[in-house]
């Protein structure tokens, strides 16, 4: 994985805007700290950090080819399939790299090379005869791209950050930006920012820059189609597509690791890794994040009725997997929350953020490349909310089903658009799901509720991983998000889905016989949070500074008495901010995250 950035203009000689170039490519260093490239003419400018990961000796960027340049982030899971192709045509190849791949059949297929694509990415191609980018996204959006085009500088990059080095991109937070951050975040409209001059190149898109105009197209949708299989075959067939996508991202000439949280997602992909990694005579690393003393303060939940850590080390030792269990101190998570909010470029998903971010740091020490398990709950129905049927049929995201909470921290009468803006971007996710004519009501409102947990939630967490782990130089894959998974899925009845009335059912029963009996059948359990009062207690009094700077144009927007409220009586808040972990802990958090950000990028706000 790597960073990416570059600059285009017909008016500005870029040549002479060394001083922005350096700062852009010193702000994607983490993203890329192997190496720096760049390609630099009067009208363009190209931008690469690296992370060696495949071909570690040739892959260097940019990469040309003819008339064409390339900066390139991410991993091709077809590139052998794309390279016996392009052979076929009379290409030849000098690296291993998916890069050179990705760029040759972008000089054969133009835009139309993004669909022979599988993978995560993000990258840009530069014809130097015609002037004209191209810029590209994967299918579902795992790797992160935005751009601006202000002054006569069309500009992009893999972190809002390095946006904001460019001329003429301002650090403005509109009204928008702010129903974004106080409505909707963590999550974010998709193609938007919290930044006015910045958008989003949405997943599933390319975007053409030439002779100053934009042309931004999708090329990949969900398509509701006909289910044919019956549940054994739809068993095999999950089975399948799984095993196939996490043994292709097991390719890596540089060390690779598991996440392992004892659920059944992280089991799965450990225990296929593990058995891949046997028959190579090679054992596999295993890493689990937990906190100090949460054994003795946990709350069991609904949301998260057990422990990770009553079933990690039986799982590691049915996979025979060397363990790493990382125990994270409850103060560093607290101040890590300011490094993960800098990194983002935008509040985030507070300790949920800063601890991915420590433990990223950790596994580093050791690994390059990591696999996760993230995304089989939005795509295989493993929520609660697609199983609690007084939820279900609201109106409304079911992470976040009111505005109490939001409206709690905040003046009266401030954002009084706030709901509107919430329902309208609820609405703007739902019509554009795919439906059969043929389906029943059921079945029409869970295609909407998987659109609107790929579009929103789902999208919340593959920023955050995308994020944290590449602060840490470390890249993280998540095989869950293979495309051909989320086809299948998306048209798979409820009933087969959810097979035997459990959250996951297909996924369960397609690997039964494959993992221990109480792994493959435990309740679902979410990312591990701190329940220690240290960290709660930490939080608070960084958030009791924000509340006393009246020179903070948050000062204006925040309800500073019940917040202060809040801090005394966090018991009081009966409903989560968002999804299933932001309680009162993570409000004040993203508060504090919320003043961190304003601080360091200077932003001012127009509202």
């Amino acid at each position: 994985m790597c960073g990416i950035a570059g600059l285009i203009s017909e008016n500005i000689d870029l040549r002479g805007e060394r001083e922005c170039i350096y700062k852009i490519s010193r702000s994607l260093k983490m993203r890329g700290p192997d190496e720096a490239g760049e390609y630099i003419e009067r009208g363009a400018a190209l931008i690469h950090r690296r992370l060696a990961v495949i071909d570690v000796e040739k892959g260097r960027q940019p990469m040309h080819f003819e008339n064409l340049v390339i900066v390139y982030n991410g991993e091709l899971y077809n590139t052998e399939e794309v390279r016996s192709e392009l052979k076929g045509f009379g290409y030849e190849f000098n690296t291993e790299c998916d890069t050179e791949v990705v760029l040759k059949a972008y000089h054969k297929w133009k835009e139309a090379c993004a669909e022979k694509f599988n993978g995560i990415f993000a990258f840009a191609v530069y014809n130097k005869s015609t002037k004209e980018l191209f810029l590209c996204r994967d299918r579902i959006g795992v790797k992160p791209l935005f751009y601006s085009f202000k002054n006569g500088i069309f500009a992009f990059a893999s972190k809002l950050e390095s946006l904001l080095y460019v001329r003429g991109v301002e650090s403005v937070c509109s009204r928008e930006g702010l129903n974004e951050i106080f409505m909707l975040g963590p999550a974010k409209t998709i193609g938007k920012t919290v930044f006015r001059d910045i958008a989003e190149l949405p997943p599933a898109e390319y975007l053409i820059f030439k002779n100053g105009k934009i042309k931004a197209e999708k090329y990949w949708s969900l398509e509701a189609k006909e289910f044919y299989e019956n549940e054994e075959q739809a068993q095999e067939h999950t089975h399948y597509l799984v095993t196939d996508a996490i043994r292709r991202q097991l390719v890596s000439d540089v060390p690779l690791c598991t996440f392992l949280s004892g659920g059944l997602d992280s089991s799965i992909i450990s225990k296929i890794a593990a058995s891949s990694y046997a028959d190579e005579g090679k054992r596999l690393s295993t890493y689990s994040v937990d906190y100090a003393d949460n054994d003795k303060y946990f709350k069991k939940s609904d949301f998260q009725p057990n422990k990770d850590s009553d079933y990690i080390n039986l799982i590691s030792e049915y996979i025979g997997s060397e363990h790493t269990n990382v125990v994270l101190n409850n103060t560093a998570v607290a101040e890590a929350l300011i490094d993960s909010a800098v990194a983002r470029g935008c509040p985030g998903f507070t300790d949920v953020d800063s601890s991915l971010l420590l433990f990223c740091r950790e596994v580093k020490k050791r690994f390059t490349v990591c696999l996760s398990g993230e995304c089989a709950d939005e795509i295989f129905g493993g929520y609660p909310w697609y199983h609690k049927t007084d939820i279900l049929f609201e109106n409304t995201f079911p992470w976040s089903r009111s505005t109490d909470v939001r409206r709690s921290i905040l003046k009266d009468g401030f954002l009084p658009e706030g709901e509107e803006y919430m329902r309208k971007a609820y609405e703007n996710t739902v019509k554009t799901t795919s439906y059969l004519d043929s389906d029943s009501r059921l079945e029409k409102r869970m295609r909407e509720m998987f659109v609107l947990n790929m579009d929103w939630f789902m999208q919340t967490l593959l920023v955050r991983k995308d994020v944290m782990s590449m602060e840490a130089s470390l890249e993280v894959r998540v095989p869950f998000c293979d495309y051909r998974i989320v086809e299948y899925a998306y048209n798979m009845p409820w009933a087969i889905k959810a097979l035997d009335g459990r959250e996951k059912g297909i996924l369960r029963k397609a690997f039964e016989n494959e993992l221990p009996e109480v792994i493959t059948w435990r309740k679902k359990s979410p990312y591990p949070k701190t329940f220690n009062p240290v960290y709660f207690n930490e939080v608070c009094k960084m958030v009791d500074f924000v509340l006393g700077d009246k020179s903070s144009p948050l000062y204006e927007m925040l309800n500073i008495g019940a917040i202060r409220s809040l801090m005394q009586n966090p018991e009081a808040l009966k409903e989560p901010w968002y999804g299933q972990l932001m309680r009162a802990p993570q409000v004040l958090a993203y508060i504090l995250q919320i003043y961190v950000w304003q601080r360091k990028y200077n932003v001012e706000f127009e509202y």
